[in-house]
C-alpha cells in the first residue's frame, strides 16, 4: 500500500507542477502579448521613425554620411508631400460625410431628426474611442 501511496503522490506532484507551469506560461504569454499591443498602439513621432529608417538603410546599404543625409532629406520631402495629400483627403472625406448627413436629415421627419442626431453622436464617440477620424 505504501508503494501505491508513493505512486499517487508522484502523480499528484506531476499534476500540480503541470498546472502551475500552464498557469505561469499563460500569464507570461498574456503579459508578452499585452506588451506588444501596447507598444504597437503608441506610434513613434515622424522624426524618430525617419531617423530609424535612415539608420537601417545606412547599415544595410553601407551608405556614406553624404548619402545618409540625402536619404534623410528625400524621406522628409516625401513625408511632407504625403501628409499634405492625406490632410487634403481628410478634408474631402469630412465634406462627403457632412453632405451625406445633411441629405439624410432632409428626408427625415421632425420626430426622426433627434434620434438621428443621437445616432450620429454615438457613432462619432465610437470613432473617437477607436481612433478613427
Amino acid at each position: 500500500m505504501s508503494e501505491m501511496s508513493a505512486t499517487w503522490k508522484a502523480a499528484l506532484w506531476v499534476g500540480v507542477v503541470f498546472l502551475l507551469g500552464a498557469a505561469l506560461g499563460g500569464m507570461v504569454g498574456y503579459s508578452y502579448e499585452h506588451h506588444l499591443v501596447s507598444a504597437a498602439s503608441a506610434p513613434l513621432p515622424e522624426p524618430v521613425r525617419r531617423a530609424r529608417r535612415v539608420e537601417q538603410l545606412t547599415q544595410s546599404l553601407n551608405l556614406t554620411s553624404a548619402q545618409s543625409q540625402q536619404v534623410d532629406a528625400i524621406l522628409l520631402q516625401h513625408h511632407t508631400e504625403a501628409k499634405a495629400i492625406h490632410d487634403q483627403m481628410d478634408a474631402q472625406l469630412e465634406q462627403v460625410h457632412k453632405d451625406g448627413r445633411d441629405q439624410i436629415r432632409a428626408v427625415l421627419t421632425p420626430e426622426q431628426k433627434p434620434k438621428f442626431e443621437e445616432f450620429l453622436r454615438n457613432l462619432d464617440q465610437q470613432k473617437k474611442r477607436s481612433g478613427s477620424k
